[in-house]
């Protein structure tokens, strides 16, 4: 009986340590508190995009394929670190040519891949005003009242 519950409990400490583990790695985690973090130097919200951009801007989606393709923000280019240097091909005369704020979102708030893109991008054509979405997808879809 007290080598069950010996067993239990280590199984148990190990699932909370599992999922701790995920929590802090995920790129989509829920908070476990409600915390806004501060806007950072290169973000924009859709409030920002729609008012001060009037909605005129060049979205980049830098979320997967398979979630670009099950729903985006209209208009939008997938730009992703799987397919960037293909992708980048393609999008070089749109890229080129455009004279609206680039705006890169990607699938959640602590998700990374906008700002990857926005620093592989920039490092590979010399562009200005190119912004990241704050809470991406997630924030866009709200915003529309998905």
């Amino acid at each position: 009986m007290k080598r069950a519950m010996g067993q239990a409990l280590v199984l148990l400490l190990l699932s909370a340590v599992a999922a701790v583990g995920v929590h802090f790695w995920h790129p989509m985690a829920p908070a476990w508190y409600l915390v806004v973090a501060p806007m950072q130097e290169d973000e924009v919200t859709v409030e920002r995009v729609k008012g001060e951009f009037g909605g005129k801007v060049l979205w980049l989606d830098a979320r997967p394929e398979d979630q670009y393709v099950a729903g985006h923000i209209p208009e939008a280019k997938l730009l992703n670190e799987q397919g960037f240097n293909e992708q980048l091909f393609e999008l070089i005369d749109v890229l080129q040519k455009n004279t609206l704020p680039v705006v890169i979102y990607c699938g959640g708030e602590k998700c990374e891949a906008s700002r990857k893109i926005k620093e592989r991008l920039v490092e590979s054509l010399p562009m200005e005003n190119v912004w990241v979405l704050k809470g991406g997808w997630p924030a866009w879809k709200k915003a529309e009242g998905e």
